[in-house]
């Protein structure tokens, strides 16, 4: 069985978020994405998109339109249904660029589950039969304004609080006391240093730390020094999760190999799509460890991706899906839709179930190949 790839239109899609997202790596006022629309000759159509990050993956919009071009055209005539052979033709025009070939590996799921009948979950062998709860992220500031922004987030009913860190122990320290005493010792915390600490105080800020019952820290210290979190992993109570350091499946094995991490944080983003993100998964199933699924500015159409593969796996236990309510607009029709307490609910329907409005499409540069 065959769909046969006859058009692929890139789209650069800029949209100013509320706030700015400040993370230790800077801050972020617009999601800058490339949308992927990819045709084929049996009349289905997928859709898929990304979100690159230059400080993480090292690509930005303006290079995943350049990249794209190279991508569509080694893919026309392909075809969609044969998602290996997709990667292997696009890892033969170039190396790395994992975030625009996600979008196009999105695109490609959305059409093979289409064409199978089946919403992406069943495709990728999941079923709908547990609750995703996203957590909501504060932003790198000052310890009063971070316990205020707490504090809104508790009340809005979200039931999860992720933090932005990556600043000294005294700094940090205090951050979390003031969100502590803003929001109680009941709400689970998670923290995220994004490399910001180094491997001689990622060990002391994460003891002064224990005391405020943490759920797991995000790569304390630089991606290049993995060989480091083992150490920091047998001294800390505080259980680590891999994220810049694990982007696709040969970085999953190092660090397991290692006894690097307690959990892998998997991004679309990061593993080039889907097809390497299962790859991870199954391994994190093989050796027990447990995965968050997260992402990085992609809107409702990237995040209802991601939520599709978190229902692939029992052994995906958290999310980390907020950004979507941050943007000033939403561009998405169907899609994942947030409950009040940050429950993800799915589409029906088959395949990925999210699609970009026509109106938003309509005003942004495209190149179509």
């Amino acid at each position: 069985m065959t769909a046969t790839i006859t058009s692929i239109t890139l789209y650069a899609s800029r949209i100013k978020l509320t706030t700015p997202f400040i993370i230790s790596l800077g801050p972020l006022t617009h999601a800058e994405n490339v949308i992927v629309i990819i045709e084929t000759k049996e009349g289905i159509a997928g859709t898929g998109e990304c979100s690159p990050f230059m400080t993480i993956n090292g690509e930005s919009m303006e290079t995943g339109m350049v990249v794209g071009k190279y991508l569509a055209t080694i893919l026309k005539g392909k075809n969609a249904l044969d998602i290996e052979a997709c990667h292997k033709a696009m890892n033969s025009v170039i190396f790395g660029n994992s975030s625009i070939k996600s979008a196009f590996d999105m695109a490609l799921y959305d059409i093979a589950s289409q064409q199978a009948g089946l919403p992406l979950y069943a495709f990728l062998g999941g079923s709908n039969n547990k609750t995703l709860l996203t957590d909501y992220t504060v932003s790198f500031k000052d310890p009063a304004t971070m316990a205020a922004d707490a504090a809104t987030i508790k009340a809005n009913g979200f039931t999860v609080i992720k933090v932005k860190l990556g600043g000294t122990k005294e700094e940090d320290t205090e951050r979390i006391r003031q969100i502590r005493e803003a929001v109680g010792m009941e709400i689970p915390i998670r923290i995220d240093a994004n490399q910001g600490w180094n491997a001689m105080n990622a060990v002391e800020i994460l003891k002064a730390l224990e005391p405020f019952y943490i759920q797991h820290c995000e790569e304390p210290i630089p991606r290049w020094d993995f060989m480091n979190l083992p150490l920091i992993k047998q001294q800390s109570s505080i259980k680590l999760m891999a994220d810049e350091s694990c982007c696709d499946e040969q970085d999953a094995q190092r660090l397991l190999d290692i006894g690097a991490c307690d959990l892998l944080n998997v991004k679309l983003g990061k593993s080039s799509g889907i097809f390497r993100a299962e790859k991870i998964i199954a391994m994190a199933e093989q050796r027990g460890i447990q995965i968050q699924m997260g992402g990085f500015l992609e809107s409702r159409v990237g995040f209802t991706a991601a939520a599709h593969v978190a229902l692939s796996s029992d052994n995906i236990i958290h999310c980390d899906f907020d950004t979507p309510l941050m943007f000033e607009e939403d561009p998405v029709e169907d899609g994942i839709l947030y409950t009040s307490k940050g429950e993800i609910i799915l589409p029906g329907g088959i395949g990925l179930g999210a699609r970009f409005s026509e109106k938003h499409l309509a005003k942004l540069d495209k190149i179509n190949l």
